[in-house]
């Protein structure tokens, strides 16, 4: 029977295991961490992270063959596989700050394995890391091995929250990187073996360990350059009068471009996108691609200007000014079917909105007021360490208040910004909220789910991202 241990408890480690233990009921499957509360979320009815499909998966497992525990070194030492999935967040300081990956908790993850292993291991990557991680992390664990043979792999995660469970179920690919020397095909095979239990093996693709590690990065650079370039395309339809909904929609039919990833929008978030271009970005210039560094910053760049530009036109609608105004902000997530706020584009624009002194009312299904409060005062540095090691509490802004539901949000509001795209956004009663809101009300849509005809017809002046503007909004300047 084979013994597993991830280290980390979050989004991709819980998840994962859960379903490694439903699918390989034979394996003993331990998550460990060293923060107590998710710990103790993970052994409750409440778990830490929301994702549609892991209750059911959890509560099949859980006390059988899956188990969450913060004996972390018990645990590493009696496993045969250890995952590692540890947050690798941007440098704040020093050396590449604002680009590097920050590898400290990955580094003092090493060195425990290698400080309480008694048997040989195998040490799996699940965290996204620099390409060439894994020499440095094989080196510290050579140099403590006291004996023991560990192998490295690189196995990165290709999941989309909110769909990650059917994701695990049903993978594109799993990638597999190792050395190419027989103990490292070994490895590998081991690994295989694990995932070949509910994956076909021709999904499962086996690569040196620099190409996996690198497949990761360009993975998700190719996604958000797709999104930014979308983005900068709904500038030019604002100001040509063009549908970016219909320019998509005609690329998307060619089969060679494909229609994912082609919805303008008020900008890309989540964990992965902004950090993993960053490191790329980072990695070219080390290795002197200037050209190349520069062509990837440009991603991030115009996703900064996405923001910028709706918030401008927000506050240019609005007579030049929301000081004082109350603003609705509906969804605080970076999309639908997640609780994760981690880079939301909501963060910039409400940062924008309180920086001309606007009173919002922020309502999300998902995203509970303490995390809201924390991300809008929080320094990003801040945001970016282990719960254990942030502020206990975070400094709440007066402007700001968070709501059970979308019609509180909205009562005495002078506007509304839609900024994530959750289901029952479409299906409010829009008349209700209307004859509730200050004349003239303003709906700006961030995600591009409103029906504008009928918000129209209902008296709503409307913004929608990339769409013919509003006769309002034409004779107001794009920038404030």
């Amino acid at each position: 029977m084979v013994k597993i241990c991830c280290i980390g408890a979050g989004y991709v480690g819980g998840p994962t295991m859960a379903v490694i233990a439903l699918k390989c009921p034979k394996i003993e499957v331990v998550v460990v961490d060293i923060f107590e509360p998710r710990i103790i979320a993970w052994n409750s009815d409440q778990l830490p992270i929301y994702e549609p499909g892991l209750d059911d998966v959890v509560k099949q497992c859980r006390g059988k063959n899956l188990f969450f525990s913060k004996d972390v070194e018990k645990h590493v030492a009696e496993a045969d596989i250890v995952f590692v999935s540890v947050n690798t967040p941007t440098k704040t300081q020093g050396l590449g700050a604002g680009k590097a990956a920050d590898l400290t908790y990955w580094e003092s993850a090493a060195r425990m394995i290698a400080d309480v292993s008694k048997s040989d291991k195998i040490v799996v990557e699940k965290s996204t890391v620099p390409v060439k991680t894994a020499e440095a992390i094989e080196k510290i664990l050579t140099h403590n091995s006291k004996g023991i043979n560990f192998q490295i792999l690189s196995n990165p995660e290709f999941l989309a929250e909110g769909t990650a469970i059917q994701d695990l179920f049903k993978p594109d690919r799993v990638l597999i990187g190792g050395r190419e020397t027989p103990e490292g095909q070994k490895a590998i095979q081991a690994l295989k073996d694990v995932y070949a239990h509910w994956v076909p093996a021709e999904r499962i693709i086996c690569t040196n360990l620099w190409s996996a590690e690198l497949s990761k990065l360009a993975a998700n650079a190719f996604l958000a350059q797709r999104i930014s370039s979308v983005n900068a395309m709904s500038a030019l339809c604002e100001a040509t009068g063009a549908d970016v909904s219909q320019v998509s929609h005609a690329i998307g039919k060619d089969t060679r471009i494909g229609p994912k990833f082609l919805n303008a929008s008020v900008g890309f978030g989540g964990s992965c996108f902004q950090k993993d271009i960053l490191n790329l970005v980072y990695i070219c210039e080390c290795n002197g691609l200037t050209e190349v560094a520069n062509y990837w910053k440009q991603v991030v760049q115009v996703n900064e200007y996405q923001k910028t530009r709706f918030v401008n036109r927000v506050v240019s609608s609005m007579f030049n000014t929301v000081s004082g105004k109350k603003i609705a902000i509906l969804g605080f997530a970076f999309k639908k079917d997640t609780g994760d706020t981690r880079e939301t584009p909501a963060i910039g624009v409400c940062r924008g909105l309180l920086g001309d002194k606007a009173i919002l009312s922020i309502y999300d299904p998902q995203v509970p007021q303490e995390q809201i409060q924390r991300d809008l005062s929080m320094h990003k540095s801040e945001l970016d360490k282990p719960p254990h090691l942030r502020p206990v509490s975070a400094i709440a802004i007066e402007q700001v208040t968070c709501v059970r539901d979308a019609y509180e949000a909205t009562k005495g509001a002078h506007g509304i910004c839609v900024l994530t795209e959750w289901d029952e956004f479409k299906t409010l009663d829009y008349q209700k909220i209307y004859n509730d809101m200050q004349k003239p009300a303003f709906v700006f849509d961030g995600r591009n789910v409103m029906d504008v005809d009928k918000l129209r017809q209902i008296g709503f002046i409307v913004y929608s991202i990339g769409k013919p503007l509003d006769a309002w909004l034409k004779d107001m300047p794009a920038v404030a």
